[in-house]
């Protein structure tokens, strides 16, 4: 290991120019003097957690003609899985990284009352983090749980500069056009501070640019380096040559990695708003110069912004909504030109199953990009792939009956050891999704809490031997 010479860097590290305040990945030089990696591995270390929505469900869940034609859930169970045939299997190269749980249950989100039959789309993204079921009202009394993501930040997000970030891919701000008695904010937020405290997403990946890397100076200069087209490392260049002055080899070998990340992302931000103001006619012309036409792209995007984050401890704590409840979007990648919302609802039919399930095929192929990044990332002795905890799931598992039973749900990372990867587990029939996320969390760190929204017990993720798990003590 190399260190500083004669000192140590505090882990929180900033390098600061007008408009600019860049913080450092994690580096040899800040290990105390007189500690090893070995210590360090054993301590305290929060693992990160990204929260991934995507609406509708999936073709191959909920319904007994898709769950027949195996098009998500693969059809053994432990670890003798093969994703071959179904929507999951763009993550075959990944699968040391899955733990797939399938049949659970997001009851919360099923109507309770007549007056709420039909508002399935406007409840189920704020029931998805949780667990809890909304009060069904259209004035300032939105009344639902608090998420996950926001129980994880609040235990261990007050050591970064910001607790979490809350982002996503299309627009959320439709006001008075949310129907069945339901606030809009119920499906423009899946994370929830409080009961009635829904937190804003940010579409625009420049602004999630800026929250990371543009503090420190006034308003003024900050739109002045945003307008010009060079690089934030412009602005903090002295500062970056005395500090690589005093690193160790292998400690410059990281610094340069994720400068360069950082200008790379400058650059096709950049990019995007220099197509976006060209004058030529745009796909999404609603959409702020900043945010990317192309989905692929845009995705991309905010998952790299993810991974920097979590480099520069700027935030542990991500959550992503990649789809908007009745989203008539249309993925001509996917091989399907169907919109996406009609499209889920395929009346049970084999043909307009498969072709739904084309559609979720696509998007779980964005996945891959994000875990070879996060397993690019050193993170002292290990990556940040085995030290992240990913949610991928919907609230809704048969888009078409807008059914809630048996909802897809794929956990990938190695959350520090908590998620055994290479496995696909099966709850028993009920099992509410609540259980998973509470045995996620307890694993994570939150071994005080002891329930979640409608759990009925903990969710355990180690059942030697077994690739189907007994009910928790208590279910």
């Amino acid at each position: 290991m190399d260190f500083i010479t004669g000192k140590h860097l505090p882990r929180r590290t900033f390098l600061r120019g007008a408009g600019a305040a860049v913080a450092l990945p994690f580096l040899d030089a800040m290990i105390p003097a007189g500690r090893v990696w070995r210590r360090l591995r054993d301590e305290p270390d929060p693992a990160r957690l990204i929260a991934i929505e995507m609406v509708h469900g999936a073709a191959g869940t909920g319904n007994p003609v898709g769950e027949e034609l195996g098009l998500w859930n693969p059809r053994a169970v432990g670890r003798e899985f093969d994703l071959t045939g179904t929507s999951l299997e763009p993550l075959t190269a990944w699968k040391d990284y899955l733990t797939i749980v399938s049949n659970t249950d997001v009851r919360m989100a099923e109507a309770y009352r007549p007056e709420e039959i039909g508002g399935d789309h406007f409840r189920s993204s704020a029931v998805f983090l949780t667990q809890t079921h909304p009060r069904q009202t259209q004035g300032s009394d939105v009344h639902v749980g608090v998420s996950l993501d926001q129980l994880y930040a609040e235990h261990f997000g007050n050591g970064t500069p910001i607790p979490s970030l809350q982002l996503c891919i299309e627009n959320v701000d439709q006001a008075g056009g949310c129907l069945y008695g339901y606030s809009c904010v119920y499906t423009d937020s899946v994370s929830w501070a409080s009961p009635t405290e829904p937190l804003p997403m940010i579409r625009d990946p420049r602004v999630v640019f800026e929250q990371l890397f543009g503090s420190g100076a006034t308003p003024e200069e900050r739109q002045i380096r945003l307008q010009e087209d060079g690089s934030i490392l412009d602005w903090i260049g002295g500062e970056v040559s005395r500090l690589v002055r005093d690193l160790g080899v292998s400690d410059r070998r990281r610094m340069e990695q994720y400068l360069e990340n950082v200008r790379e992302i400058e650059r096709r931000l950049q990019r995007v708003v220099e197509r976006n103001t060209s004058g030529e006619e745009r796909e999404l012309p609603e959409a702020p110069p900043g945010v990317p036409d192309s989905f692929e792209e845009h995705v991309k995007l905010m998952f790299d912004l993810q991974v920097l984050a979590f480099r520069a401890d700027m935030t542990r704590v991500f959550t992503f909504k990649m789809g908007r409840d009745v989203s008539h979007r249309v993925y001509p990648e996917s091989g399907s030109d169907k919109p996406f919302h009609p499209a889920s609802h395929h009346g049970g039919r084999e043909d307009n199953l498969r072709d739904f399930a084309k559609i979720n095929q696509y998007h779980v192929g964005m996945l891959p990009y994000l875990f070879e990044a996060l397993k690019d990332a050193e993170d002292g002795d290990s990556n940040l792939l085995d030290r992240t905890a990913i949610i991928y799931g919907s609230p809704i598992a048969d888009g078409n009956t807008h059914n809630h039973r048996r909802n897809p749900l794929l956990l990938a990372g190695k959350a520090r050891g908590l998620l055994p990867g290479h496995m696909h587990l099966k709850a028993p029939d009920g099992t509410p999704m609540a259980n998973v996320f509470l045995g996620l969390l307890q694993g994570m760190g939150m071994d005080h809490l002891e329930s979640f929204g409608d759990s009925v017990g903990s969710f355990s993720f180690h059942v030697p031997g077994q690739g189907v798990l007994l009910p928790a003590e208590g279910s």
